[in-house]
């Protein structure tokens, strides 16, 4: 006995399948791939003009929500307002212009802030590896404290003691900014951490002014200093899982020759060095 045929209406549908299906492949092979990162004039990946794409994706940025406390209370705040209220008498001093410097962090102004201490000038003609490693690990250790500073939202110290900031200029925007972790010592110790890398015979200068770049952030009065000491192990946090990044490994390698080459070929700083020790020198916190 003939099988029965299926009904005309079914074999209409099954035919359509390896059509639909096709079109559907071919729609997805057609998709367009996403547009690579527009590179800077300096040769830098950056999502927007001014704003450099880090060496981490995003799963691997370190989550300062995760690894940090709370922000401090009881007699850990009082010390907070202590160390404020000290730091608000170097206002109007060399140390409170230098945290003014210390506070710009856009390029070309922020490449040569740790020139001293490497005792080599930062420029994108001579040192572009050095320059690249600097940009980029920025936008690395900036994102890494932005969770706990969108989740706290802690006002900072200027809000609290009406006092000046050496930069008014950004009063308005750090007002609605949250405090802690600060940001800023977050990029300050990974900055001083790599360029120790790259240049292990200035480790402890490197270091010493990835410190003094912290506390400039309480001098400036826009930081406590537990958002320092917090921020300064978000900089660490960073600076450690960049290690497995080859894209930062290859800079660091190329810095490492240039920097050598620069220091042999008499590339000294651009700027009084044993002005700016001297004004370092001024603790932070005094008393």
């Amino acid at each position: 006995m003939p099988s029965a045929s299926a009904p005309a209406p079914a074999r209409s549908r099954r035919a359509l399948v390896p059509v639909l299906l096709g079109a559907a492949l071919a729609a997805c092979s057609a998709r367009p791939t996403p547009p690579a990162p527009a590179l800077a004039a300096d040769g830098v990946p950056e999502s927007r003009p001014g704003w450099a794409i880090g060496y981490l994706p995003d799963a691997a940025v370190p989550d300062s929500l995760a690894l940090l406390p709370p922000p401090p209370s009881g007699e850990a705040a009082a010390l907070d307002q202590a160390r404020m209220q000290a730091a608000l008498a170097l206002h109007g001093t060399p140390r409170f212009a230098q945290a003014a410097v210390d506070a710009e962090l856009q390029f070309p102004q922020a490449a040569p802030l740790f020139a001293c201490a490497l005792g080599v000038e930062i420029d994108l003609q001579h040192t572009p590896a050095t320059w690249r490693l600097l940009r980029r690990s920025l936008a690395d250790a900036s994102r890494s404290t932005r969770k706990a500073k969108d989740h706290y939202k802690r006002p900072r110290p200027f809000l609290a003691n009406h006092a000046p900031t050496c930069t008014p200029q950004d009063e308005a925007r750090l007002a609605h900014s949250g405090s802690y972790p600060s940001g800023h010592t977050a990029i300050g110790t990974l900055w001083s951490l790599v360029l120790a890398q790259a240049a292990p015979g200035h480790s402890d200068a490197l270091l010493a002014r990835g410190r003094a770049f912290g506390e400039s952030r309480v001098v400036c009065n826009v930081h406590w200093t537990s958002d320092v000491v917090e921020g300064r192990f978000m900089g660490m946090a960073t600076f450690a899982r960049l290690q497995a990044e080859p894209a930062f490994q290859a800079d660091l390698a190329a810095a490492r020759r240039e920097l050598a080459a620069a220091r042999a070929a008499g590339r000294v700083p651009q700027r009084d060095c044993a002005a700016e020790a001297a004004v370092l020198q001024v603790a932070a916190n005094p008393g």
